[in-house]
């Protein structure tokens, strides 16, 4: 049975949607009133592991399951072991460094030496501000990471941005764009290595269902 690792939130709709034109069923997954965290599809061919966004490379890298869909963001973070297969296209946001608006900068390399930045994604921001060689103090943070510059516990915040509405809400703004991020397939390379057809006909399947109007493979 081929096992999919689901992240739970803003991308599980669409996933399961994805999923459905690859002939599996997964739409268990999203009954409200669903409390279940493992779901077979009705015609038993696979099961769906319901977790958490930041969890699903680690359930594939860890090989408990083949395939599972996951946010660049996270596997940039993460750096995990596993296999990007597709780029499903949906859940689409941008990793971005922001300030308070009337903070006076305008990019990233404005910002003061060993200044703090708050984050949830400290890798991603080292990463970034390594390039940069700006040395800067990373504070990671789980949630409401735009509390630090309101606070003034910290210059920036480097986080996901969709609409931008939260950080205009919270008079903050984005100055420079670090990556996009969209939702990807993503698959255990030993199983990949060993599949025997089944996961690479859903591989295409997806692959054929993310590919815009008249493209071709």
């Amino acid at each position: 049975m081929i096992t999919v690792a689901l992240a739970k939130g803003a991308l599980l709709k669409s996933s399961v949607a994805r999923f459905a034109k690859a002939g599996l069923d997964f739409s268990a997954v999203l009954d409200p009133d669903n409390r279940q965290l493992m779901l077979p599809t009705p015609c038993g061919r696979a099961r769906a592991l319901l977790v958490r966004n930041g969890d699903v490379p680690t359930y594939v890298a860890y090989g408990q399951a083949q395939l599972g869909v996951v946010g660049y963001d996270v596997l940039r973070e993460h750096q995990l072991p596993v296999a990007q297969l597709v780029d499903l296209g949906f859940g689409g946001c941008r990793m971005a460094v922001a300030v308070k608006e009337n903070s006076g900068y305008a990019r990233a390399a404005d910002l003061p030496p060993h200044c703090r930045v708050a984050s949830k994604f400290t890798h991603c921001a080292r990463e970034f501000f390594d390039a940069l060689d700006l040395p800067v103090e990373l504070v990671h943070l789980n949630g409401s990471v735009e509390l630090g510059p309101i606070t003034g516990m910290s210059e920036a915040i480097v986080d996901l941005v969709a609409t931008g509405r939260t950080l205009r809400d919270n008079g903050l703004l984005a100055i420079e764009d670090l990556f996009q991020s969209t939702a990807r397939l993503v698959g255990h390379p030993l199983a990949l290595r060993l599949d025997g057809g089944e996961l690479r006909s859903i591989i295409e399947a997806m692959r054929t269902a993310s590919l815009p109007i008249g493209a071709s493979i």
